[in-house]
């Protein structure tokens, strides 16, 4: 969120670059990562893009658009942690999430882990960071975002990732949008606007795989 109160961050951008494509308006609203789906079904809202991973089990309640992003979950510890670098290791250990997220339900195949949820990536962050906790799972660029930019000293991201996953916008079943949503997508990733939101929010080339 900016200075000024306004949401902004690359699904930001991305979504309104896609609104610009299919000549729709696009109003946010800022919801609780976890009430997102239920925000879907009620008709709330249109559509979510909150660094949703598309799964089968959300498949089941709400439809997806073509995948977005590409992603995984990471491990992050305090820089002064040496005996923490696989899901392994964090087993007995006290591990900090973001509810409702893959990143919890990895935490919780942990055998004899302590699992606490939190509402946002940041404050399970500043949990570790507070040396409350050992260790968070979450989204690999979430966490990087996070690190770099909430003021949370002194912990990294270790190991390799546990999974490849894929973003994907989230719309009630059977949407009209859908479609709409898609054409936009493939439009902004292959006239170079996809790259350049990319380049803008994460300093690097986006994956082979989101641009063809």
């Amino acid at each position: 969120m900016s200075g000024s109160g306004e949401l902004e961050g690359f699904d930001i951008d991305l979504m309104n670059a896609i609104g610009e494509k299919a000549g729709k308006t696009i109003e946010f609203e800022s919801l609780p990562f976890d009430g997102l789906i239920a925000a879907l079904q009620g008709g709330s809202i249109d559509a979510a893009i909150s660094g949703m991973t598309i799964t089968d089990e959300r498949k089941e309640t709400v439809d997806f658009s073509d995948p977005y992003f590409k992603a995984g979950l990471a491990i992050a510890v305090q820089k002064s942690t040496t005996d923490i670098q696989t899901l392994d290791d964090l087993a007995g250990k006290r591990i900090a999430v973001q509810i409702g997220t893959t990143g919890a339900d990895a935490a919780n195949s942990v055998p004899d882990a302590e699992v606490t949820t939190f509402d946002s990536a940041p404050l399970a962050l500043q949990e570790l960071a507070n040396g409350n906790v050992d260790a968070v799972i979450n989204d690999a660029p979430a966490t990087l975002d996070a690190i770099a930019t909430g003021n949370i000293p002194d912990i990294e991201v270790v190991g390799e990732l546990l999974t490849e996953e894929f973003y994907g916008i989230a719309m009630p079943q059977e949407s009209g949008n859908l479609e709409a949503i898609n054409t936009a997508l493939a439009e902004v990733k292959a006239d170079g606007t996809y790259a350049e939101l990319y380049q803008k929010w994460f300093n690097a080339e986006p994956p082979a795989d989101m641009v063809n």
